[in-house]
């Protein structure tokens, strides 16, 4: 059985930060002590790095299978590896859309072949597909995915009797994209009168407006209330949705939770002038006071979790007319950098960056042993210097499109290694694929 020996690290979890040793053998942590001595293991001298759970991102689009000229299971496994994601959960609006057991499987072998970083997968939901769902084993799959706005892929659930049914019945976590189509469609031909295909891209949250989005979270949350639904709400991007939940419970008895993502906390809608395409996301990014009201939940608790909702496309799809350009953006790679800017900004701490990334995640899924560092617990883990300036240029980025939202950003922290299930993966910019990741499982 291999081992590692992590030495003199700032270890962050549960809360705390302490100076430590840590020892993996196996996929396990076996041990977490001020001093720890193994000759036969592989010892890595952090001397200060931050020691961090692997985040768990609990939104991300892989492209596989259908849509591989964008993306696939292995260039942005490497990617978030890279960026300090040790397991992630993809979404259904592939092509074939994941609509089916049989199809669900097939993603998930895939991945058991491809993938560097832990997966599960989500089974999506149509308007005919009801009875196909019900049949996900809640042990083995992370959730199911109701898209209440238009997706890549024909997966719009706008069936009233469809989404009674769905919630009603669901045994697992229901994740919903919540944008109301007829809003948006009513928005969009309004700017197609002005312009033809040649709307100008700041128009992007003003077409996918605030009101759409409340609109559908809001539904969303009633159908949950009235059904007891376990319903996540994803990529929160206005202040006025915030209000929709709660912070009294604690994470563990939360029905109804919700997540933010990387784009809604960085940019706002001040960044369309010199960012255009390359920040067109669904939902769109919005006022710098919807992104105030985003941070000011994500702190106060009523958002529980920060994701990446990672959606590459060619940088030749995203620079076409905003009719044609597709939203969504890679993001795997520089989200945990990304979240230590705000921590040097004195915006979020440690404690609290790796509770939304890491903890929460876990806790919000049932995801079993992961999601932090404790004896016993699988070995996810990533080391990151804080100290070690570097900039995003196009030879550093590791996703297939090869473009970023961030491209000429400096960052101030690097991730140095990437432990996955007890095997190092990355290690100051170089990849290990002696092994690959571990299909996650659930305590349900």
């Amino acid at each position: 059985m291999s081992s590692i020996l992590i030495k003199e690290a700032r270890l962050v979890t549960d809360g705390t930060i302490a100076e430590t040793d840590l020892l993996i053998k196996g996929q396990k942590i076996e041990k977490i002590a001020p001093t720890i001595s193994d000759p036969a293991a592989k010892e890595i001298a952090a001397q200060g790095k931050l020691l961090l759970p692997g985040c768990i991102d609990d939104q991300v689009h892989f492209r596989e299978p259908g849509l591989t000229h964008k993306a696939d299971i292995y260039t942005e496994s490497r990617a978030a590896v890279a960026g300090g994601i040790t397991s992630y959960m993809e979404m259904p609006n592939t092509k074939p859309p994941t609509l089916t057991q049989e199809l669900l499987e097939e993603k998930y072998q895939l991945a058991s072949r491809k993938s560097l970083a832990n997966y599960s997968f989500f089974m999506g939901a149509s308007n005919d597909n009801l009875n196909e769902v019900l049949k996900t084993d809640g042990s083995q799959v992370c959730g199911i995915k109701v898209f209440m706005g238009s997706s890549t892929g024909n997966m719009l659930v706008d069936d009233e009797q469809v989404l009674e049914g769905l919630f009603a019945a669901a045994h697992l976590p229901v994740a919903v994209h919540c944008e109301d189509e007829a809003t948006i469609r009513r928005n969009l031909q309004d700017y197609q009168d002005r312009y033809g295909d040649h709307i100008p891209f700041a128009n992007h949250p003003k077409i996918r407006s605030a009101e759409a989005c409340f609109i559908s979270s809001q539904k969303a949350v009633k159908l949950a209330r009235k059904h007891d639904t376990r319903l996540h709400v994803l990529h929160i991007s206005t202040a006025r949705e915030t209000d929709l939940f709660n912070n009294v419970l604690p994470l563990e008895q939360k029905r109804i939770t919700a997540e933010a993502c990387i784009h809604h906390l960085w940019f706002s809608d001040q960044d369309y002038a010199d960012k255009g395409s390359a920040i067109k996301w669904n939902p769109a990014i919005k006022t710098a006071e919807d992104r105030a009201g985003i941070w000011k939940a994500l702190l106060d608790d009523r958002i529980d979790v920060v994701a990446t909702d990672h959606a590459p496309h060619t940088w030749q799809e995203k620079t076409d007319l905003y009719t044609s350009a597709p939203s969504g953006g890679p993001l795997v790679q520089h989200a945990l950098v990304a979240m230590m800017e705000f921590h040097h900004q004195g915006k979020i701490s440690l404690e609290r960056l790796v509770e939304k990334m890491c903890h929460n995640p876990a806790i919000l899924f049932q995801v079993k042993e992961r999601g932090f560092l404790r004896e016993g617990y699988y070995a996810d883990m990533v080391l990151v210097d804080p100290e070690s300036p570097w900039k995003v240029t196009p030879p550093t980025i590791l996703s297939k499109c090869g473009w970023s939202p961030f491209l000429g950003t400096t960052f101030r922290s690097q991730v140095t290694h990437t432990i996955v299930s007890g095997s190092l993966v990355f290690s100051n910019g170089n990849f290990y694929e002696s092994s690959w990741g571990k299909r996650l499982s659930f305590q349900r």
